[in-house]
């Protein structure tokens, strides 16, 4: 008998580990339980070193959240063994990292903008944690056949946002594409978190020189901060300069 093998994350650990209990009783599915974001990713990180991969990722929409004053999220690349990942964060660490692996979002209330943005970062399904045993048996088999679930009183609001969504991120390319090739250059290590000294170093240009791409990224995105132009490329598929390699091209005009 071919086995689907669950991960349940939720860090309410009785309901993860109750979960879990759950699922095992039907006899093709092999489960465990994870109660916490970076507790998932040494499991599936474990899995794949012994060759056993995970099929399905279970991931409650709250993951990682706190009451107010608690410690915010973190992303998945910087999560530690204290560190939070929000349930979203994980969708897409894990979408990039292990594609194979379908991730399903267990949610306590309908949303359709947190269903969208779930869909966005790689989710094939958004589920109600009260649903039946046999609604999420049915989901979790019918995302293996790659199938998209979503609760039927959802459909319209989610298509609403992803429709936004669309409509705001074609703005953003239009913005992006304004850019010439330096200062979209420049603005690729500005998503990489890189400050002016660094930029002018890696492009070999003088710091005033960062500061007038600089200025001229902002202007042109319609802008008043890095922060904000780095989410906008972000919007737009924009991502940061390779960091990891050593020598940078100098084709071209440089300033």
């Amino acid at each position: 008998m071919v086995r689907i093998r669950v991960l349940v994350v939720d860090d309410h650990r009785i309901f993860a580990e109750s979960l879990a209990a759950a699922l095992a009783a039907e006899p093709d599915v092999e489960v465990a339980a994870a109660g916490s974001g970076p507790a998932a990713l040494r499991c599936l990180e474990r899995a794949v070193a012994e060759g056993r991969r995970y099929d399905v990722l279970l991931v409650d929409a709250g993951l990682g959240t706190r009451p107010t004053g608690g410690r915010s999220p973190v992303p998945v690349r910087e999560a530690d063994e204290e560190g939070l990942v929000d349930g979203l964060s994980l969708v897409a660490g894990v979408r990039a990292a292990q594609p194979a692996v379908r991730t399903v979002v267990l949610a306590e209330k309908d949303d359709p903008r947190r269903a969208a943005l779930a869909l966005g970062a790689g989710a094939c399904g958004w589920v109600a944690k009260d649903c039946s045993l046999s609604r999420l048996l049915a989901v979790i088999r019918g995302v293996l056949r790659d199938e998209t679930h979503l609760p039927p009183a959802l459909l319209t609001g989610v298509l609403k946002e992803l429709t936004a969504a669309r409509r705001h991120r074609t703005e953003s390319e239009r913005l992006v594409e304004s850019l010439t090739p330096r200062e979209r250059e420049v603005l690729r290590c500005m998503v990489a978190g890189l400050g002016r000294k660094a930029v002018a170093e890696r492009l070999f240009l003088s710091p005033h020189t960062v500061r007038t791409h600089m200025q001229n990224v902002l202007g042109k995105l319609g802008v008043h901060s890095t922060l904000a132009a780095v989410a906008l490329a972000r919007r737009a598929g924009v991502g940061p300069v390779d960091l990891a390699g050593d020598v940078v091209e100098r084709g071209g005009q440089l300033a």
